[in-house]
């Protein structure tokens, strides 16, 4: 259960390091109040009115631009501070680092000892069945 509980913290903070690095765009396209189009790859599309309208098609009272149209653009920019460089660390920070590093990195290894002193070998003869001898069974 811990193991599980550790893997989703990970998994988490990995989505949570992701999501604060990546920027993104939100290009919108208005037309008067309403929102026309939008795009998150490419600039949105327009309506087609982009043009200085006639008096016909935008109430000059409820607009103070020339156009009725207009673009608006949503860019969140991500962190770019997250990469730390070996350089900028102390001496003693370096010495801690590499020390840290030479002393754990044993412990992510399998060792497997097989102990095959005995593989050479035959197990002795046995003229009698000791357990049945004296009654004596493991239940």
């Amino acid at each position: 259960m811990k193991q599980v509980f550790h893997k989703l913290g990970a998994v988490f903070m990995a989505f949570i390091v992701l999501f604060t690095t990546m920027s993104f765009t939100v290009s919108m396209h208005y037309c008067g109040d309403s929102l026309v189009d939008y795009s998150f790859t490419t600039l949105a599309e327009s309506c087609g009115m982009d043009i200085k309208p006639s008096s016909e098609t935008c109430d000059a009272s409820s607009f103070t631009q020339d156009t009725c149209c207009n673009d608006k653009q949503l860019v969140v920019e991500g962190q770019d501070n997250l990469k730390l460089s070996f350089e900028n660390l102390s001496l003693e920070q370096q010495t801690f680092v590499a020390s840290f590093v030479y002393s754990y990195i044993d412990l992510f290894e399998i060792v497997e000892e097989n102990n095959d002193s005995f593989s050479y070998y035959s197990p002795p003869y046995l003229t009698k069945d000791i357990s049945v001898l004296h009654q004596t069974f493991l239940i």
